[in-house]
């Protein structure tokens, strides 16, 4: 009888010190089965890595532009600002005020004026008169320089006619 149950019991599958996990049970694969199944499991790797060196290069292509774009861009207001500060100080009543200031200076034979005033003379404010002094340098019936005036050192107006 116990024959016939132990008979039974073997009957239902091996034993449990049989089963093996799946991770550990051995395999046989040839050199060219190995190398076959790492170069499956490494081609779409390959590919996706591929795909992003050609994303990263367009990437740099177009940081690249967009930096040439920005210094164009810098390149141009400056040359706005440039443009318009010349053009704001070239207005008709800043030339009518140096050609005010060169036929006073001739009319009273004054080889030299001090910028305080050229102001009065002009009728205008000494800021005035000292955002004018740009404009004064690039004309060329006149030059800026520094002498003593009424005791103090200052700058004063020349007029090259004179000098």
């Amino acid at each position: 009888m116990t024959e016939v149950a132990s008979a039974s019991i073997n009957t239902f599958g091996p034993s449990p010190k049989a089963i093996e996990s799946p991770s550990e049970q051995l395999i046989t694969l040839t050199y060219g089965q190995l190398q076959g199944l790492i170069e499956a499991a490494i081609q779409p790797l390959q590919a996706e890595i591929a795909q992003l060196r050609g994303k990263l290069a367009s990437l740099d292509k177009v940081q690249d532009i967009l930096s040439e774009n920005q210094l164009i861009q810098l390149r141009l207001i400056n040359e706005l600002k440039e443009g318009n500060q010349e053009k704001a100080a070239t207005t008709k009543k800043t030339i009518d005020h140096i050609d005010d200031l060169h036929r006073l200076m001739i009319e009273d034979k004054t080889a030299q004026i001090s910028v305080a005033k050229a102001a009065r003379l002009l009728g205008i404010s000494k800021e005035r008169m000292r955002q004018l002094k740009p404009l004064i340098l690039k004309d060329d019936r006149f030059e800026m320089g520094w002498a003593s005036v009424a005791g103090r050192k200052g700058a004063v107006i020349r007029i090259r006619k004179f000098l």
